[in-house]
C-alpha cells in the first residue's frame, strides 16, 4: 500500500493562472483576476477563462506516483458531435511522458444558437500517473484545455516543493479559440505550448475562446501581470461577431496597446494578424453554427459587398493591424507585427483544412506552434533572447 504524501494545491504549485478560487471543494484557476471577471457580465467568457489552458500544477519530487483530485466541468454542445474527455497530460523533467483522463465531473450544456447553459452535478475524479523515473525531477500536470478543474488534492509517494526559478523568461499570450487551443487533442498540443517548449519560455495563456474581442479588462491584465514578453493575436472574433466597425476598430486596437504600454512600456510586443480563415478573408461576420453536414462546421452570414460601409474582415484587419504597428513602431522599437498567415497560409489550408471551417487541428496547431517559434524566438526576432 502506497504511503501517500498530500500536498496542498495552491499557488505555490501552480502555473500559468492568474488568479486562485477558493470553491467548496478545493480551488479553481483562473485566467483572468477577479477585477477583470467583475467587469463583464457574460456567461460564456467566464467559462472559458477558467478553463485552464496553459494552467499546470508543477513541482518538483522525487515521487514515483502521483495523483490528482479534481472535479471537472465538461462541456456539451446539442446537435455537435460530442466533445472528447479533457486530456492531463504529464510532463517530467521537460518531456511528455504520460496522459490520461477523468471520469465523472459535472456537466455543461451550451446552446449554440442562444449561448444559454444549463449544469448538471458530478462526482468528482482522479487523475493518476505512476512509474515516473526515480530522482529528483521537475514534474508538471498541465490541465485540460476546454474543461473547468476544481483542484482538490495533489497526492505523491514522496515529498514535494515547488519548482525553484529555472530562469525562463515569462511570455503572455493573448487570442481567441485558436490560442485557447480549440480542435487540438491535448494541453501541451495546443500552440502556444507548442511554441512555449520550443522558445524555452514560461507560457501564461490569456487565449480565450470566442473573446479575443479588445476588452479594456484584458487589456488592463496585460498591463498589470509581470511578463518579459507579450503578444496579442487579434482579429477572428471581431470579425466573426460582427462587433464593431472599422471606425470603433482602429482606436481600439491603439487604445488596448496604450493600456499595455502604461505598464509595460519596453517589453517586446509582438501584434500578430489572423491566420488564413477562406470563409471570413472577405466576408463580414456575424458567424453561425452550421449542423447541416456530418460534422460542425462555421459559415459567415455577411455579405462581401458591406466592407464599404465599415464592416471587419479578416484582410481589413490585416490592412489595419500592419498599418497601426508600422506607425506605432517608429516611437516604439519593441513593438513588432507578424502576419498570421505566415504561420498557417494557403498551402496549410490546402495541406491541412481546417476541420470546422474555423478552427485547426491537432497537426495545424503543432505547426503553427514551430513557426511562431521559428520568427519570434530566433536571432533577429521580436522575441531573440538579446532584445529585452
Amino acid at each position: 500500500m502506497t504511503d501517500w504524501i498530500t500536498t496542498p494545491v495552491d499557488a505555490r504549485v501552480l502555473r500559468g493562472a492568474l488568479d486562485v478560487e477558493a470553491t467548496e471543494h478545493g480551488v479553481l484557476p483562473h485566467r483572468l483576476p477577479a477585477r477583470a471577471r467583475r467587469q463583464f457580465p457574460d456567461g460564456y467568457l467566464a467559462m472559458v477563462e477558467a478553463q485552464p489552458s496553459g494552467v499546470r500544477v508543477a513541482f518538483r519530487t522525487g515521487a514515483t506516483a502521483v495523483e490528482l483530485d479534481v472535479l471537472p466541468t465538461k462541456t456539451v454542445y446539442p446537435g455537435a458531435p460530442a466533445t472528447p474527455e479533457g486530456l492531463y497530460d504529464l510532463v517530467v523533467d521537460g518531456r511528455l511522458t504520460g496522459r490520461t483522463t477523468v471520469t465523472g465531473g459535472n456537466v455543461r450544456t451550451v446552446d449554440m444558437t442562444t449561448g444559454s447553459m444549463e449544469t448538471t452535478p458530478g462526482p468528482p475524479g482522479t487523475a493518476r500517473f505512476s512509474g515516473l523515473p526515480a530522482g529528483a525531477k521537475d514534474v508538471e500536470i498541465w490541465l485540460p484545455h476546454r474543461e473547468t478543474v476544481e483542484l482538490i488534492a495533489l497526492r505523491t509517494d514522496a515529498p514535494v516543493e515547488p519548482l525553484p526559478d529555472r530562469g525562463r523568461r515569462v511570455w503572455l499570450h493573448h487570442g481567441s479559440s485558436i490560442s485557447h487551443g480549440s480542435n487540438a487533442a491535448g494541453p501541451t498540443e495546443i500552440w502556444p505550448a507548442v511554441a512555449a517548449a520550443r522558445g524555452g519560455v514560461e507560457l501564461v495563456n490569456l487565449g480565450l475562446g470566442g473573446n479575443a474581442l479588445l476588452d479594456p479588462f484584458v487589456a488592463r491584465a496585460l498591463r498589470d501581470t509581470p511578463a518579459d514578453l507579450i503578444s496579442i493575436k487579434i482579429g477572428i472574433n471581431l470579425v466573426n461577431t460582427d462587433l464593431m466597425r472599422l471606425r470603433a476598430f482602429v482606436p481600439a486596437v491603439h487604445g488596448f496597446l496604450d493600456t499595455i504600454r502604461e505598464g509595460r512600456p519596453e517589453v517586446p510586443l509582438l501584434v500578430v494578424s489572423p491566420i488564413l480563415c477562406p470563409i471570413q478573408e472577405d466576408t463580414p461576420g456575424p458567424l453561425a453554427p452550421d449542423f447541416s453536414g456530418r460534422q460542425l462546421s462555421f459559415r459567415a452570414l455577411g455579405d462581401p459587398a458591406e466592407r464599404v460601409l465599415g464592416k471587419l474582415t479578416l484582410n481589413v484587419i490585416r490592412e489595419e493591424l500592419a498599418r497601426i504597428t508600422a506607425q506605432r513602431a517608429a516611437e516604439d522599437p519593441n513593438l513588432h507585427y507578424l502576419d498570421g498567415r505566415t504561420l498557417y497560409g494557403e498551402a496549410d489550408f490546402a495541406e491541412l483544412p481546417l476541420p470546422d471551417a474555423l478552427h485547426p487541428d491537432t497537426a495545424a496547431h503543432r505547426r503553427i506552434g514551430e513557426r511562431f517559434a521559428e520568427h519570434a524566438f530566433h536571432a533577429q526576432g521580436a522575441f531573440a533572447a538579446d532584445n529585452d
